[in-house]
């Protein structure tokens, strides 16, 4: 007589367990979001709305915020982001082995390398323009880096979520750049800091489902 506990699993078993293992696979793949996402919309809801108190819709700062002092708090705030985002896709990269692992190591350098030439590029240009222009070249141009990564990332790992994130960063940030300095800070804070925070929480909990 076989024992319950030594019996076949039922083909509804299998497919249950397929199912359990294909989920938890998927969620190592794709990392955290909370990791990949909500770190930059804190950071951007901090900064921008920092840049848009200095800078105001019509000129005219809202508080007594410098530039300085505004771009100094995004660009700290950033940089944390970038650590937090770095430990998730070190984290994401230490469950994959082969091929996977190393495009996962390629993409982060790609986030130093871009990040930095930003900064380089907004310290040797920005003496030459407006400080309002200035400003923007600051904030815009490591949002224009931050943009294609994630698009880059969602096609290196067909994660369409991500591909279209990156997207919406690009498209928010084109947009506020022509509308300019004051403008580009609000749209950035609330579309691509609440948009982050809240894409990264919704994903995270569609990843557990």
């Amino acid at each position: 007589m076989v024992d319950d506990d030594e019996r076949a699993p039922s083909p509804e078993e299998m497919l249950r367990v397929i199912e359990e293992q294909s989920h938890a696979t998927v969620r190592l793949l794709q990392g955290d979001p909370r990791l990949l996402y909500v770190p930059w919309g804190v950071s951007w809801l901090l900064g921008f709305a920092a840049l848009f108190l200095h800078y105001g819709l019509d000129g005219r700062s809202y508080l007594p915020i410098s530039q300085m002092q505004a771009v100094s708090v995004l660009m700290g705030a950033m940089i944390v982001a970038g650590a937090v985002s770095a430990y998730g896709i070190v984290k994401m990269n230490k469950s994959v082995r082969g091929d996977t692992s190393a495009r996962g190591a390629m993409y982060g350098y790609a986030w130093l390398a871009g990040m930095v030439l930003a900064s380089l590029i907004a310290i040797r240009l920005g003496p030459m323009l407006p400080a309002a222009e200035r400003g923007l070249l600051w904030a815009g141009g490591p949002l224009l880096v931050v943009a294609l990564l994630y698009m880059l990332g969602g096609a290196i790992w067909l994660n369409w979520p991500m591909f279209f994130i990156g997207g919406w960063t690009a498209g928010v940030n084109a947009l506020g750049v022509l509308l300019g300095p004051g403008p580009h800070a609000l749209l950035t804070a609330v579309l691509l800091g609440g948009g982050f925070i809240a894409a990264g929480l919704w994903l995270w909990r569609r990843q557990r489902g």
